[in-house]
């Protein structure tokens, strides 16, 4: 392979790479991904617990999630029924998650994010991004 050829083709790598990762900023919410999406930076999972819709802030896991900056929170949906991952402040809004999918989002600016389910507003929690 000519040092061109080889040039060419770890550009075009780091194109699809670069053009699947999530985005900190969606326009609009985002569909939920199955697990196998990947993200460039570190990753940590906000699990959502069987019967996750009765509890308050332990629904989402660990509460609240301290991750670095850049970090991508995976939201997996453990659960029998329907959640959502959604930003009080409109940061983000994953749409329906539904059982056994994840939803991921990339936090790219340190600050305090508070979050809830649309459908089962008593489910928050928090990520601290430092």
């Amino acid at each position: 392979m000519s040092f061109r050829s080889f040039a060419i083709a770890i550009t075009m790598l780091f194109a699809a790479a670069c053009g699947s990762s999530s985005s900190s900023s969606p326009s609009s919410p985002s569909t939920p991904t199955t697990p196998s999406s990947t993200s460039t930076g570190p990753s940590v999972t906000a699990g959502i617990p069987g019967g996750a819709s009765g509890l308050t802030s332990t629904a989402f896991g660990t509460n609240p999630l301290t991750v670095a900056v850049g970090t991508t929170v995976a939201w997996t949906n453990n659960d029998s029924t329907a959640h959502t991952s959604t930003a009080d402040a409109s940061q983000w809004n994953s749409g329906t998650i539904n059982p056994g999918q994840t939803f991921r989002f990339t936090f790219t600016a340190a600050g305090t994010y508070s979050y809830h389910c649309t459908i089962h507003p008593n489910m928050i929690g928090r990520v601290t991004v430092q």
